[in-house]
């Protein structure tokens, strides 16, 4: 394996951190914060973000059942409410951008559970977690690592 650089700008990361915490202090629902972090880094194998914010979830009081069942939350109808499962699927489509957009149905049904300023927040959320992925996976950080 090539060695990579670890170094991330310490601008660059209290920029993103910042980001982080005002998208999830405006999305006002930690919890579903947490759920929304943890399906984008499953989405994008970043083994970092998976151990952080599975902890922080744990400590947020998500349930074991819907950690264990997030990668199948479609199918785990009775363990996801809808503004949850409008969140996942809204993550989902932004991390995956099939076609290249957000479908408009996808849209629609988050914008249904979320005001104007709580959808704002959760679709920066989704697109800041979806950078930290690239940045600890991009780098091979594993998880637990202090070197970030």
């Amino acid at each position: 394996m090539t060695a990579r650089s670890t170094a991330l700008d310490a601008g660059v990361r209290s920029a993103m951190q910042a980001l982080s915490a005002a998208a999830k202090r405006g999305l006002g629902d930690p919890a579903l914060a947490e759920l929304v972090q943890i399906r984008a880094s499953r989405l994008n194998h970043c083994a970092f973000c998976l151990d952080m914010h599975l902890a922080v979830a744990r400590k947020e009081g998500v349930s074991e059942r819907q950690l264990d069942l997030l990668d199948a939350w479609q199918e785990a109808e009775d363990d996801f409410d809808d503004r949850e499962r409008a969140a996942l699927a809204l993550t989902e489509a932004i991390t995956v951008l099939t076609g290249g957009f957000v479908p408009d149905a996808v849209y629609e049904a988050a914008a249904r559970h979320f005001d104007e300023a709580r959808l704002a927040h959760l679709i920066a959320l989704i697109t800041v977690i979806n950078s930290w992925n690239r940045l600890m996976v991009s780098r091979r950080i594993p998880a637990g690592s202090s070197q970030w």
